[in-house]
Protein backbone atom coordinates (compact mmCIF):
# COMPACT_ATOMS: atom_id res chain seq x y z
CA UNK A 1 0.00 0.00 0.00
CA UNK A 2 2.87 2.16 0.80
CA UNK A 3 4.43 1.66 -2.49
CA UNK A 4 0.98 2.18 -4.01
CA UNK A 5 1.16 5.90 -3.02
CA UNK A 6 4.46 6.47 -3.29
CA UNK A 7 3.79 5.45 -7.10
CA UNK A 8 0.62 8.06 -6.96
CA UNK A 9 2.80 10.79 -5.29
CA UNK A 10 5.17 10.25 -8.04
CA UNK A 11 2.50 11.04 -10.71
CA UNK A 12 0.55 14.02 -8.68
CA UNK A 13 3.68 16.02 -7.49
CA UNK A 14 4.71 16.70 -10.96
CA UNK A 15 1.05 17.42 -12.39
CA UNK A 16 0.14 19.94 -9.46
CA UNK A 17 3.59 21.73 -9.99
CA UNK A 18 3.01 22.37 -13.82
CA UNK A 19 -0.39 23.18 -12.31
CA UNK A 20 0.57 25.77 -10.10
CA UNK A 21 3.23 26.71 -12.50
CA UNK A 22 0.27 27.61 -15.11
CA UNK A 23 -2.02 29.12 -12.87
CA UNK A 24 1.01 31.44 -11.77
CA UNK A 25 2.28 32.51 -15.54
CA UNK A 26 -1.65 32.98 -16.41
CA UNK A 27 -2.37 35.08 -13.14
CA UNK A 28 0.71 36.87 -13.94
CA UNK A 29 -0.37 37.56 -17.31
CA UNK A 30 -4.15 38.77 -16.40
CA UNK A 31 -2.63 41.11 -13.54
CA UNK A 32 -0.03 42.81 -16.12
CA UNK A 33 -2.63 42.95 -18.96
CA UNK A 34 -5.31 44.43 -16.18
CA UNK A 35 -2.52 47.00 -15.27
CA UNK A 36 -2.00 47.78 -18.96
CA UNK A 37 -5.66 48.22 -19.83
CA UNK A 38 -5.74 50.86 -16.52
CA UNK A 39 -2.94 52.62 -17.68
CA UNK A 40 -4.16 53.07 -20.84
CA UNK A 41 -7.81 54.13 -19.75
CA UNK A 42 -6.00 56.79 -17.41
CA UNK A 43 -4.39 58.27 -20.35
CA UNK A 44 -7.53 58.51 -22.67
CA UNK A 45 -8.99 59.76 -19.48
CA UNK A 46 -6.73 62.86 -18.95
CA UNK A 47 -6.69 63.37 -22.77
CA UNK A 48 -10.04 64.52 -21.91
CA UNK A 49 -10.16 65.84 -18.47
CA UNK A 50 -6.95 67.99 -19.11
CA UNK A 51 -8.68 70.36 -21.41
CA UNK A 52 -11.48 70.52 -19.16
CA UNK A 53 -9.42 71.13 -16.04
CA UNK A 54 -7.24 73.87 -18.41
CA UNK A 55 -10.83 75.40 -19.05
CA UNK A 56 -12.20 75.30 -15.34
CA UNK A 57 -8.62 77.45 -13.94
CA UNK A 58 -9.14 79.87 -17.10
CA UNK A 59 -12.81 80.46 -15.69
CA UNK A 60 -11.89 80.42 -12.30
CA UNK A 61 -9.03 83.40 -12.61
CA UNK A 62 -11.51 84.76 -14.95
CA UNK A 63 -13.74 85.10 -11.69
CA UNK A 64 -11.29 86.32 -9.53
CA UNK A 65 -10.87 88.88 -12.43
CA UNK A 66 -13.87 89.95 -12.41
CA UNK A 67 -14.62 90.42 -8.70
CA UNK A 68 -11.19 92.31 -8.40
CA UNK A 69 -12.11 95.33 -6.63
CA UNK A 70 -10.52 97.60 -9.28
CA UNK A 71 -12.12 95.66 -12.11
CA UNK A 72 -15.44 95.22 -10.87
CA UNK A 73 -16.19 99.13 -9.93
CA UNK A 74 -15.27 100.40 -13.38
CA UNK A 75 -17.69 97.34 -14.82
CA UNK A 76 -20.41 97.72 -12.58
CA UNK A 77 -21.64 101.91 -12.57
CA UNK A 78 -22.36 103.77 -9.70
CA UNK A 79 -23.76 106.56 -11.38
CA UNK A 80 -27.04 108.08 -9.82
CA UNK A 81 -27.04 105.31 -6.63
CA UNK A 82 -26.72 105.77 -3.14
CA UNK A 83 -23.92 103.59 -1.32
CA UNK A 84 -26.57 101.16 0.18
CA UNK A 85 -28.15 100.60 -3.46
CA UNK A 86 -24.19 100.21 -4.93
CA UNK A 87 -23.13 97.92 -2.09
CA UNK A 88 -26.31 95.59 -2.90
CA UNK A 89 -25.50 95.90 -6.48
CA UNK A 90 -21.65 95.23 -5.95
CA UNK A 91 -22.40 91.95 -4.12
CA UNK A 92 -25.09 90.34 -6.12
CA UNK A 93 -22.55 91.05 -9.33
CA UNK A 94 -19.99 88.60 -6.77
CA UNK A 95 -22.77 86.29 -5.74
CA UNK A 96 -23.67 85.60 -9.30
CA UNK A 97 -20.27 85.51 -10.63
CA UNK A 98 -19.28 83.75 -8.14
CA UNK A 99 -22.27 80.69 -8.56
CA UNK A 100 -21.88 81.09 -11.83
CA UNK A 101 -18.84 79.17 -11.61
CA UNK A 102 -19.51 77.09 -8.52
CA UNK A 103 -19.16 74.21 -10.24
CA UNK A 104 -15.39 74.41 -11.82
CA UNK A 105 -14.03 72.95 -7.98
CA UNK A 106 -14.76 69.41 -9.41
CA UNK A 107 -11.69 70.47 -11.42
CA UNK A 108 -9.48 72.28 -9.07
CA UNK A 109 -7.66 70.73 -5.50
CA UNK A 110 -9.61 72.02 -2.27
CA UNK A 111 -7.04 73.79 -0.90
CA UNK A 112 -6.93 75.99 -5.08
CA UNK A 113 -10.99 76.13 -4.67
CA UNK A 114 -10.36 77.29 -0.42
CA UNK A 115 -7.96 80.39 -2.10
CA UNK A 116 -10.54 81.51 -4.71
CA UNK A 117 -13.82 81.33 -1.33
CA UNK A 118 -11.15 83.09 1.10
CA UNK A 119 -10.74 85.58 -1.90
CA UNK A 120 -14.54 86.39 -2.68
CA UNK A 121 -15.43 86.86 1.06
CA UNK A 122 -12.31 89.25 1.27
CA UNK A 123 -13.69 91.10 -1.07
CA UNK A 124 -17.56 90.69 0.42
CA UNK A 125 -15.87 91.62 3.73
CA UNK A 126 -14.12 94.90 2.28
CA UNK A 127 -17.14 96.22 0.21
CA UNK A 128 -19.19 95.82 3.77
CA UNK A 129 -16.32 97.41 6.04
CA UNK A 130 -16.02 100.24 3.66
CA UNK A 131 -19.90 100.64 3.36
CA UNK A 132 -20.63 100.63 7.29
CA UNK A 133 -17.73 103.35 7.59
CA UNK A 134 -19.17 105.92 5.30
CA UNK A 135 -21.95 108.08 6.72
CA UNK A 136 -25.63 107.16 5.94
CA UNK A 137 -26.35 109.43 2.75
CA UNK A 138 -23.39 108.40 0.90
CA UNK A 139 -23.68 108.24 -2.78
CA UNK A 140 -22.06 104.74 -5.08
CA UNK A 141 -19.28 107.18 -6.22
CA UNK A 142 -18.18 107.13 -2.50
CA UNK A 143 -18.19 103.98 -1.67
CA UNK A 144 -16.50 103.14 -5.31
CA UNK A 145 -13.79 105.83 -4.36
CA UNK A 146 -13.20 104.40 -0.36
CA UNK A 147 -12.99 101.03 -1.62
CA UNK A 148 -10.00 101.66 -3.99
CA UNK A 149 -8.64 104.33 -1.77
CA UNK A 150 -7.89 101.22 0.81
CA UNK A 151 -7.08 98.84 -1.58
CA UNK A 152 -4.30 101.45 -2.21
CA UNK A 153 -3.67 102.05 1.11
CA UNK A 154 -2.94 97.97 1.78
CA UNK A 155 -1.22 97.47 -1.79
CA UNK A 156 -2.90 94.33 -1.95
CA UNK A 157 -5.72 93.39 -4.43
CA UNK A 158 -7.80 90.53 -2.51
CA UNK A 159 -7.95 88.12 -5.09
CA UNK A 160 -4.08 88.50 -6.01
CA UNK A 161 -3.16 85.94 -3.68
CA UNK A 162 -5.73 83.48 -5.48
CA UNK A 163 -4.87 83.98 -9.05
CA UNK A 164 -1.63 83.74 -7.75
CA UNK A 165 -1.81 79.95 -6.57
CA UNK A 166 -3.84 79.31 -9.59
CA UNK A 167 -1.26 79.82 -11.95
CA UNK A 168 1.41 77.86 -9.86
CA UNK A 169 -1.09 74.89 -9.38
CA UNK A 170 -1.67 74.98 -13.04
CA UNK A 171 2.03 75.25 -13.87
CA UNK A 172 2.96 72.04 -11.89
CA UNK A 173 0.69 70.30 -14.80
CA UNK A 174 2.83 71.49 -17.60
Amino acid sequence: MTEYIFDLLKLILPAALVLYGMYSLVNNYLTKEYQKRILELRMKNSEVVLPIRLQAYERVCLLLERITPSNLLVRVSSAGQSAAEYQRVLLAEIREEFNHNVSQQMYMSDQAWQMVKRSKEEVVTLINRVYHELPENAKGTDLAKRVLENILATEKEPTGSAISFLKQEINQVF
